[in-house]
């Protein structure tokens, strides 16, 4: 696995069309196209797609905080607020720490529109677990 981002190919972030541009240990951001691939049945954003997009970049933030040969993050709890709906374009999701402790992580989620008005606010919890044996 590269230390820059987990991988993704054949992934949700593929079918949803999930770009990460930027991960450090202290901030992610990954941008999602808001298209009929991610729409609800009145033609907007689905939640759920956001939530998603949420996710993805809060655990590439947890991710990014672990031993990575020894650990492995995953989720445990998510809440989101939709804000703003939206029904093409594309947003942009930004995760950052809350809290990154030796068991869990808590990471703030903004998702914003191009012009960085607000669709989406989200705190993503996860646990960081060892990595179990024989996986790469």
């Amino acid at each position: 696995m590269s230390p820059a981002a987990p991988p993704q190919q054949e992934t949700l972030l593929a079918t949803l069309g999930i770009e990460i541009v930027e991960a450090t240990r202290e901030r992610v951001v990954a941008r999602m196209p808001v298209g009929p691939r991610v729409h609800q049945p009145f033609g907007l954003l689905h939640g759920g797609a956001s939530v998603a997009l949420a996710e993805t970049v809060a655990s590439t933030a947890a991710w990014m905080n672990v031993d990575q040969a020894a650990q492995i993050v995953v989720g445990i709890e998510i809440n989101a607020n939709h804000l703003r709906a939206k029904r093409d374009g594309v947003v942009t999701a930004t995760a950052t720490p809350l809290h990154v402790g030796r068991t869990t992580q808590v990471w703030d989620v903004r998702i914003v529109d191009e012009e960085g008005r607000a669709v989406c606010a989200s705190r993503c919890t996860l646990a960081v677990l060892p990595r179990p044996a024989g996986r790469d």
